[in-house]
C-alpha cells in the first residue's frame, strides 16, 4: 500500500545537537514515506550536518513568537475557529492552560491554529518528535484537522514533563515510540494501553560511521611529550556534567599526561573554562566549538578515550542514550560515562566500556585513571563495544520498525 503523507512535527529544523531526528527522516524518505516538516523555531546553528541535504522534504516554519507574526496568526485563528474540531481543541487547551498558565502554552495553539490553516497539501498523518512542546502542537491540531497523530518521545521531552500531561497525550495517540528502557517503562507506567508505547533506539547509520581500520595509540600517560588525548562531544549544558568531569580531571595524579578536547557549543562553555582555570588545568584542555561530521569522526579516531558525565539536572533533565556515545563506540574508542538513564543499555563497566555513578569525580577520575595507564585494556574494552554497536544499534532496525508501526495504521 502507498504510504501516505506525513507531517512531522519538530521543535526545530535542522539542529546539528539532533542528526539523530535527521537520520531517522532520512531513514523514512528512503523507505517510501512522503514527509512534510513543520519547525516551531527557525535554525540558529551556523553549521549545518550533511545529512540535513540529503532531505528532500519541503519545510513548514510556524511562527516562533505570535507577536512577531499577528496577521498571519489572525487568519489562522480564524480559519481554525471554522473548523468542526475547534470547539474540542479549544477546550483541551483551556483544560491545559489552567495547569499550566503561561505564554508557551498560549503559543502553541496559536501555532497549532496556524499548521491547521496551512495545511500541507495531502496531508494525512501527523507525527510528533518530542513529547512536550511539538506534540503539544501536534495534538491540537490534530483535533482542528480530525488528522491521527503519533509521537517519538526522547529524553528531556519525557523526564521534564509533568505527568499529567504525559498521560493525556498517551491516551490520545495512536502509538509513542521511545529511545531507552528507562523512558519506555516510565510512558508504560502512565498509559491505559501498555501496548502503545514502543521502545525503538535510534541506532546509528553504519554506513556513515564505518570501521576504523587503523589502531589507537599506546599511550599510556607516562610521556609528557605524547599526552593521552580524552575526547568528549555535547553541547555545554547542565546534564552533559561537564563540571563533573573537569573535577575528575583535576584529581587526577599529576605524573599522568593527558589532554582534553571538547567538540560542541552551549550556554555553559564560558562557566567551564572558568573552573578549567580554577582547577589549575586550562592549559591542558582545548575548547573546539561546534564541527563538522567529518571532523567530529577524525577526533574519535585520532583521540584514546571518550568521556561524557552525564547526570540528572535539577529540573528532571537528562540524557536519553547519547549518539556520541554510540559513534565513539563504533570507531573502537573506549568510552567513560555515569549511570544514567540509557547509558547502561550500551555500556557495561568492565565489559565494553567504563560506567561509574553520576555526581562522582572521585569514581570518574579513578576510571580515567585506569583508562589511561592501560593501552591495551582501552583496546579490549573498545573492540568489544564495536562489537556491540555493529550488532544491536544499527539504525535500519528502528527504520523497520516505524516503517511497521506507521503501515499498520493504515492496512
Amino acid at each position: 500500500m502507498r504510504p501516505r503523507k506525513i507531517i512531522v512535527v519538530l521543535k526545530g529544523y535542522p539542529r546539528l545537537s539532533e542528526t539523530f531526528i535527521a537520520q531517522e527522516l532520512l531513514g523514512l524518505e528512503k523507505a517510501g514515506f512522503d514527509l512534510t516538516l513543520v519547525s516551531m523555531r527557525r535554525p540558529t546553528d551556523a553549521k549545518r550536518h550533511p545529512i540535513h541535504d540529503e532531505i528532500r522534504a519541503p519545510v513548514l516554519y510556524l511562527p516562533e513568537y505570535l507577536h512577531e507574526e499577528p496577521i498571519r496568526v489572525l487568519k489562522g485563528l480564524i480559519a481554525a475557529w471554522r473548523k468542526p474540531g475547534f470547539k474540542a481543541a479549544f477546550c483541551a487547551f483551556l483544560k491545559d492552560f489552567r495547569r499550566d498558565i503561561s505564554r508557551n502554552r498560549i503559543r502553541r495553539f496559536g501555532q497549532a491554529a496556524v499548521l491547521a490553516a496551512e495545511w500541507p497539501d495531502g496531508g494525512e498523518w501527523l507525527h510528533a518528535h518530542f513529547i512536550h512542546t511539538p506534540a503539544s502542537v501536534t495534538a491540537y491540531a490534530s483535533m482542528l484537522t480530525g488528522v491521527p497523530w503519533t509521537c517519538s518521545a526522547h529524553a528531556k521531552d519525557i523526564w521534564t514533563s509533568p505527568a499529567w500531561e504525559l498521560e493525556g497525550k498517551l491516551a490520545e495517540n495512536r502509538w509513542t515510540v521511545t529511545c531507552t528502557h528507562t523512558g519506555f517503562d516510565y510512558l508504560r507506567s502512565l498509559s491505559r494501553d501498555e501496548s502503545y508505547v514502543h521502545l525503538s533506539y535510534h541506532g546509528l547509520d553504519l554506513t556513515r560511521f564505518g570501521p576504523y581500520a587503523g589502531a589507537h595509540s599506546n599511550r599510556d600517560g607516562s610521556d609528557s611529550a605524547d599526552p593521552v588525548t580524552i575526547l568528549s562531544v555535547g553541547r555545554a549544558v547542565t546534564k552533559k556534567g561537564y563540571d563533573v568531569l573537569l573535577r575528575a580531571f583535576a584529581l587526577l595524579p599529576k605524573d599522568l599526561n593527558w589532554r582534553f578536547e571538547h567538540i560542541g557549543a552551549g550556554e555553559q562553555q564560558k562557566p567551564m573554562k572558568a573552573l578549567a582555570a580554577e582547577l589549575g588545568i586550562a592549559e591542558r584542555i582545548e575548547w573546539r566549538g561546534a564541527l563538522a561530521q567529518t571532523e567530529v569522526l577524525e577526533r574519535y579516531r585520532n583521540s584514546d578515550i571518550f568521556a561524557l558525565a552525564c547526570r540528572i539536572a535539577p529540573d528532571g533533565d537528562r540524557d536519553g542514550l547519547p549518539n556520541v556515545l554510540v559513534e565513539a563506540s563504533s570507531q573502537r574508542l573506549v568510552c567513560v560515562s555515569t549511570d544514567v538513564s540509557g547509558v547502561p543499555e550500551l555500556l557495561k563497566d568492565g565489559e565494553n566500556g567504563f560506567v561509574v555513578p553520576p555526581e562522582d569525580p572521585q569514581a570518574l577520575a579513578a576510571a580515567l585513571e585506569t583508562a589511561i595507564r592501560n593501552p591495551a585494556l582501552r583496546q579490549k574494552l573498545g573492540n568489544a563495544a564495536e562489537d556491540r554497536v555493529r550488532r544491536e544499534f544499527d539504525h535500519n532496525a528502528s527504520i523497520r520498525q516505524l516503517k511497521t508501526l506507521f503501515e499498520n495504521e493504515w492496512t
